[in-house]
């Protein structure tokens, strides 16, 4: 919203002054985070059970005289738009939509945009779920709590339980890695070790699988044993892979899920392929499919099928590209709506089984899936995914494993900083798919484009100057085992590490392109993902890390 918009929605919300959808806060610069997690988590409930699609808390207007008065809370933007994330790690994947800041002529007004709670799931704040009485921020009652989460319960058909089915029926390999993404989900809320403590029974519980301790079909499905997958009938339970091409095969794979999706991503061919920039002479060695990708697309299907079509997930691998199917219509919009984050689900098909996955840490349920899926093939300089919803009740999402325009690959290696809505439109070119006139007139412009209709293509001529080869060098990413061969050849030289080492260690070696905080993340998650593969261990305490070889 401009200015001028957000005065009118002011004006409106004051006019109307609070509601359970609506609080007023002068925000002095010692709010609490977890107080604007509670009233997030308030908010978001009570739009819910209102109808309404959002809810506002509004900082810098006097609560008692409706006067705005303005607020000094997080000046600086970046810190202010650092609070959508530190929602999101205490509500686990549910956040704001939008913070707007307002220059009025009184004083400065912080609106924040809260979506409201998804159908059948209410949002918690550290565990703990908000409501609102009034003007008052208490606890949500458990006859709202029960409201929210019966929405859809009577309709989603992997909320309900399984009669006869009990904790013999779940895979023990499967909860065990259920346990552990649990724990790295929530890292910030529950200390590990107390995790460890629960039992199967409270763990399934907290993890949203499992209703008062009884097996539901979401919970078959994801961490059930195979032999109990008849339990499930009519519905096939199955993941199917082929491959299509000079050479065929095919295979089946069962419950749990939880494992199956790695399993099937293992019998994708795929091969390191080299893209050479222009005028290079050093080549960009990437995988033909990149693994989060394939496994975001695979768990979007598991979470979004329609299970009373009785069909299957389907992943067809031809020789230049995989094909993922599911059954059911698109549920909530259109792809392109969360392409570029201007959407965010207000609805699911399968809510339950989206709330154990999110818990679980497979999906997100803010429609961030889509957006990273785009962005990731973007960062590989790979042709961006193509949904095809040309068949009624199916979705197909095209994930290309070859360049298509090496043309394209180039400009975007020398341009990293492009928009993804240039990124899209040259996307679209490349795959001689049309393009709004609008888009097209801004890429000539740029000089990003050539030619004349219909024989548009993307711009060849990349420049060739010492400085913009080596902004390239500087900001190009490797991949993982690149630095993970860095710190296994430093542990073993050195026997140890403790975490400020191998900062100093990797630090400087990731992309300029990454900014401090992300480069921070980026060995955080390399940390863990060696840790999982067990090729590292902690010798230390977790305040106090020591990283060594394992035998």
């Amino acid at each position: 919203m401009d200015q001028t918009a957000l005065s009118v929605l002011l004006a409106r919300l004051i006019s109307d002054w609070e509601s359970e959808v609506v609080e007023f806060k002068r925000g002095k610069d010692g709010f609490s985070s977890s107080d604007l997690g509670k009233y997030v988590s308030a908010l978001a409930n009570e739009a819910n059970l209102r109808g309404q699609d959002r809810a506002w808390l509004v900082f810098g207007v006097e609560n008692k005289t409706r006067a705005i008065v303005g607020t000094s809370y997080k000046e600086d933007l970046t810190h202010l738009n650092a609070d959508k994330l530190q929602i999101m790690n205490g509500t686990g994947s549910f956040t704001v939509r939008e913070i707007h800041v307002l220059n009025h002529e009184d004083g400065r007004v912080i609106l924040f945009e809260i979506p409201t709670a998804p159908r059948g799931m209410p949002i918690s704040w550290n565990g703990h779920y908000f409501g609102r009485a009034g003007e008052s921020l208490v606890a949500l009652g458990q006859d709202k709590l029960d409201e929210i989460r019966s929405q859809t319960l009577a309709t989603d058909w992997t909320a309900q339980v399984v009669p006869e089915a009990s904790l013999a029926d779940l895979d023990p390999r499967a909860i065990k890695i259920a346990r552990e993404r649990f724990i790295a989900k929530h890292a910030n809320r529950f200390p590990p070790e107390d995790i460890e403590r629960w039992s199967d029974t409270a763990l399934l519980d907290r993890a949203k699988l499992t209703q008062n301790g009884q097996i539901s079909r979401a919970a078959l499905l994801l961490l059930g044993k195979p032999e109990a997958a008849w339990r499930l009938s009519p519905h096939p339970a199955e993941i199917t892979w082929r491959l299509e091409g000079e050479e065929r095969a095919y295979e089946h794979f069962g419950p749990p899920f939880l494992l199956a999706t790695s399993q099937v991503f293992s019998r994708i061919r795929n091969v390191q392929l080299r893209l050479l920039p222009e005028n290079e002479l050093l080549a960009h060695e990437v995988s033909k499919y990149d693994q989060k990708v394939v496994l975001e697309a695979l768990h979007n299907c598991i979470a979004h099928q329609d299970y009373s079509r009785s069909g299957r997930v389907v992943v067809t691998e031809l020789p230049d590209r995989l094909v993922l199917e599911n059954e059911g219509a698109f549920y909530e919009g259109q792809p392109e709506d969360y392409i570029l984050h201007e959407r965010v689900p207000r609805r699911y098909r399968n809510p339950f089984l989206a709330q154990s996955m999110t818990e679980l840490n497979m999906i997100d349920h803010m429609g961030y899936g889509i957006l990273d899926i785009y962005q990731r093939q973007r960062q590989r300089f790979f042709p961006l995914p193509d949904y095809d919803l040309s068949e009624a009740d199916v979705v197909r999402l095209i994930i290309h494993g070859r360049v298509v325009d090496p043309a394209y690959s180039r400009l975007l290696m020398k341009e990293t900083g492009l928009p993804l809505v240039d990124v899209l439109a040259l996307d679209r070119i490349q795959k001689r798919l049309p393009v709004a006139e609008d888009a097209l007139r801004h890429l000539r412009r740029r000089n990003l484009v050539e030619g004349r209709k219909p024989n548009i293509h993307v711009s060849a001529k990349i420049a060739a100057a010492t400085e913009s080869k080596a902004e390239y060098i500087r900001t190009r990413a490797q991949d993982d085992e690149h630095y993970a061969r860095l710190l296994c050849d430093y542990l073993g030289k050195f026997g140890k590490a403790d975490r400020a080492e191998i900062d100093r260690l990797l630090t400087d070696k990731l992309s300029d392109a990454l900014s401090p905080e992300q480069k921070q993340d980026k060995i955080s998650n390399l940390l863990t993902k060696l840790r999982r593969q067990e090729r590292i261990f902690n010798a230390g305490s977790r305040s106090k890390p020591e990283w060594r070889l394992a035998e």
